[in-house]
């Protein structure tokens, strides 16, 4: 299964780079876009949710990997949840 990794920029100007197990990130995000914060942690719920459930059809077993990275994602999210229009941008797509 094609794993990849995707770095993004949050509103306060810091990267984090993400994993996803999946290629289904580029169904949902495109390199160079910026998306509204509540879009951009529902796109990363959905392709992760996606994600997991591809390597359980596989392999028998959700990927545990893309279910932390999500909470990351989360987590990550909840600090600008007080800000006025906060944007994360999807800077490169590692594959």
């Amino acid at each position: 299964m094609p794993e990849m990794r995707f770095r993004v920029r949050w509103p306060d100007q810091t990267e984090s780079l993400c994993y996803s197990p999946s290629l289904v990130i580029k169904d949902y995000f495109q390199v160079g876009q910026t998306y509204p914060l509540p879009e951009f942690v529902q796109h990363s719920r959905e392709a992760l949710e996606i994600a997991s459930e591809r390597v359980r059809q596989k392999y028998g077993y959700t990927c545990s990997s893309a279910m932390s990275q999500l909470a990351e994602i989360e987590a990550k999210a909840s600090q600008f949840l007080e800000s006025d229009s906060p944007q994360v941008s999807v800077t490169e797509f590692i594959e």
